[in-house]
């Protein structure tokens, strides 16, 4: 009897220690699975938020090239008194006429593409595309249109090419006015002075200097 009860209670502890021997390993796992899930979440939270914080600076900067164009167009004078620089000559057969109708193509400032203009002038010249720093001070106002060959100082004969630098000699922006620029494009063509209501804010605008020929469409 002795030994029968010696060996079930050896078999017990047995069974015992497999059993928490099987608990443990469990428990191992069930830890281990629960730190990966852990690890992954962090992870991605971690995605999540540098997600996030790209998508905030793309914004940021999306609306800081916004106010920058914003900038660019605010000391612009949109209209003008109608006087013309000395040695503009009128267009003798220009494809609009002085008080004819014509739908505007071209987004040099707010408002003005898909606006109906009236013609107020129209003149033989060449048409630059300039970029500048302003004499007041800031950033260079990149690609600026129109500047005539008549609005520059001292040009010599026209017309100029790109790259070539010139002093600017009107006011169509606050600081464009003797500031030094650089030619980016030039177009021998008839430049129209307009005027025009703003399509955004309803703006009305007298002889606006200048919309090119290939700015206007004919109006319906």
């Amino acid at each position: 009897m002795g030994i029968v009860f010696l060996y079930v209670k050896f078999l017990k502890r047995g069974i015992l220690m497999i059993r928490n021997k099987f608990l443990l390993g469990t428990a191992a796992v069930l830890v281990s699975v629960t730190l990966a899930a852990c690890g992954e979440t962090e992870d991605h939270s971690e995605m999540d938020a540098g997600s996030d914080a790209e998508q905030v600076e793309m914004d940021d900067d999306m609306e800081e090239m916004d106010e920058d164009t914003d900038d660019a167009h605010a000391g612009m004078d949109h209209s003008s008194d109608g006087e013309v620089p000395e040695g503009l000559e009128e267009a003798s057969d220009p494809t609009y006429a002085v008080g004819d109708q014509a739908m505007m193509e071209a987004d040099h400032m707010p408002g003005m593409d898909g606006a109906e203009a009236t013609i107020s002038g129209a003149f033989d010249t060449v048409a630059y595309s300039v970029t500048y720093t302003p004499t007041t001070g800031g950033d260079p106002v990149v690609d600026h249109k129109w500047v005539i060959h008549e609005e520059l100082e001292d040009p010599g004969e026209a017309p100029l090419s790109e790259g070539d630098e010139v002093v600017l000699a009107t006011d169509h922006m606050e600081g464009m006015e003797g500031a030094e620029a650089e030619i980016v494009s030039a177009e021998d063509t008839t430049v129209y002075m307009v005027d025009f209501t703003t399509a955004d804010t309803g703006e009305a605008v007298v002889n606006h200097k200048w919309v090119t020929e290939s700015e206007l469409s004919p109006a319906e």
